[in-house]
């Protein structure tokens, strides 16, 4: 940290996982932040329900993706020797299912991959997800982004402007 702030320790954290790429990313940070710690971490997977289901209807393939990710989490957790438990919610929002869970669980920090993808016409694109949980948790936010990929055409672009 600049100037030599460090940051306080985190003991409860929320990692945001979705099955995504950036999977692997969270529950890393998530375990460097534990290490060595009495952190507890909560690895939370989100359902989103539509309305035209009931937020209790059994969804069937989501749930069954949503406990795989949810396992990997949990063994990942283990290797590296940190706590960590395992939720899985359904909500109509993500990004409010994140912040709420954080509000209860009283947790000082929410991790949350973002995934590096372009819209059509080149515009970096966020979601709606991370902006609203960067917007509404009232504890520390963590986004990580995961690498360019090669060929994407950014890193050619910053060699031809050298």
């Amino acid at each position: 940290m600049p100037d030599g702030h460090v940051a306080a320790p985190v003991s409860r954290a929320v990692l945001g996982l979705n099955g995504g790429s950036t999977d692997p990313l969270v529950i890393g940070l998530g375990c460097e932040l534990a290490q060595g710690r009495r952190t507890e971490l909560i690895a939370i997977h989100v359902v989103e329900v539509d309305w035209q289901h009931d937020l209790n209807d059994d969804m069937g393939p989501g749930r069954e993706q949503a406990s795989r990710v949810l396992d990997l989490a949990e063994g990942a957790a283990e290797k590296a020797h940190v706590s960590m438990r395992a939720q899985l919610l359904q909500a109509r929002d993500i990004g409010a299912a994140l912040v709420d869970e954080a509000v209860s669980l009283d947790a000082d920090a929410v991790i949350v991959g973002l995934p590096y993808r372009k819209r059509f016409g080149g515009d970096f694109a966020m979601g709606r997800t991370i902006p609203y949980v960067l917007k509404n948790a009232p504890c520390r936010v963590y986004v990580v982004r995961e690498p360019v990929a090669d060929g994407d055409g950014r890193d050619g672009a910053r060699r031809r402007d050298r």
